[in-house]
């Protein structure tokens, strides 16, 4: 399967000439990657900004008041999108003291009866990059005719979006929080984009608390500016490894991180890198068989005690039973026995950053081996769907 190999870290794709990035279709993502720290500070800066008027329509919604219902909260997304919401969902069910869900649009289009109920209160969390999507912007536009108790908070990288454009006609019940522009990929992958918007929902849970998020906010940035340099060398060195498959696996919001980790790898290498994520425990009940040879395995390791136990258990028995072509662990700090039982380790040396808040750096990895599969395999980064299967914004779907 190998077509070339990988020469060029990312900073000789990120000076390459602009005729070469033309050529090669590193444009975009190559910058979107490195640069997402420092647009991260943007975001923060942003939701800081805006967090009077985040409070007052929260309150407004249920959210931080003691005198209304508490609404169920959904989080709402396609794809990526999607993975941002299930990313954020524990960290906002216990600061907003509410039931919150993370619900594709995707299902909320085709089944919208089966999860509202009209005489209850709703608050629905959009993320949308383009704002532009098919099935995001149908879905928002029949919830707001049908649902009038359901409020919508959209977070979106295009403040010219279609969806910030409905949301905008309904000032009383929507609200619009639209990031900077450099936090819009262009590259059809989402990278930064997908970690700026699960800033924004950091922010958005400690809209009442935004002293607490603060040091959390300055170490996560701080271990992504350090990430990046290690995780380059890693995803470079199995890049030019002979693989077709890719397996992610963690606990709980890790598990999120997993799903965008395989949608990443799969979308840069236009499935030519087959790939699964799956909880730590689910993995042994029929996944396991899957990994062979050709698999590089993935873990992304915990911070909490009891659900790294489980995690150390299954590594130990995938590299007994020598499952997979290379064993790769990202761990919160470094833990001494690992390296007996991977092929690579790369430590977050982030001192007390909670899985909950990981997402924005563990991903990095991921972002990083797609985009060197994705040239090793021969195809543009930018664009790496030659047969047009997919594109940047899925705005082609029938509604009915």
């Amino acid at each position: 399967m190998i077509q070339g190999h990988v020469t060029d870290g990312l900073q000789a794709l990120l000076g390459a000439s602009e005729k070469e990035k033309e050529a090669r279709g590193t444009r975009y993502t190559p910058q979107e990657i490195q640069h997402q720290p420092g647009t991260w500070q943007t975001t923060y800066k942003i939701c800081a900004e805006r967090r009077l008027d985040l409070i007052q329509f929260l309150r407004t919604a249920g959210i931080g008041t003691e005198h209304m219902p508490r609404p169920t909260v959904f989080l709402v997304g396609a794809g990526t999108s999607d993975y941002i919401g299930r990313a954020l969902t524990p960290l906002l069910r216990r600061l907003w003291g509410c039931e919150v869900w993370a619900v594709p649009s995707t299902d909320l289009l085709t089944n919208l009866e089966d999860f509202v109920f009209a005489d209850r209160p709703y608050l629905w969390v959009s993320f949308s990059r383009s704002g532009d999507s098919s099935e995001g912007l149908a879905v928002l536009e029949k919830a707001i005719e049908r649902y009038p108790k359901v409020r919508h908070l959209l977070v979106t990288c295009n403040q010219e979006g279609g969806m910030a454009a409905v949301c905008e006609k309904t000032p009383d019940i929507a609200f619009v929080l639209a990031l900077d522009d450099t936090a819009n990929d262009r590259g059809l992958a989402m990278t930064g984009s997908y970690t700026n918007m699960v800033i924004a929902g950091h922010c958005l849970a400690h809209a009442f608390s935004p002293n607490d998020y603060e040091p959390t906010f300055s170490t996560l940035r701080q271990a992504g500016e350090r990430f990046l340099e290690r995780a380059q060398e890693v995803a470079t060195a199995i890049a030019q490894e002979d693989f077709s498959k890719a397996c992610f696996v963690g606990s709980g919001v890790l598990r999120a991180v997993g799903l965008e980790s395989a949608l990443k790898l799969v979308e840069l290498t236009a499935g030519k890198i087959q790939t699964m994520s799956e909880s730590t425990l689910g993995l042994r009940h029929g996944p396991m068989s899957a990994l062979d040879e050709n698999t590089v395995f993935v873990s992304f390791l915990s911070r909490d005690p009891r659900r790294r136990n489980y995690e150390l258990d299954l590594l130990k028995e995938v590299h007994r039973k020598q499952l997979g072509k290379l064993r790769v662990v990202v761990v919160p700090d470094s833990i001494d026995e690992i390296g007996r039982f991977a092929d690579h380790v790369l430590s977050l040396h982030a001192p007390g950053l909670g899985d909950e808040y990981r997402a924005p750096v563990d991903v990095i990895l991921a972002q990083l081996l797609g985009l060197f599969c994705s040239l090793r395999l021969g195809l543009k980064p930018d664009c790496p769907s030659p047969n047009g299967a997919i594109s940047r914004v899925v705005s082609h779907v029938n509604i009915y």
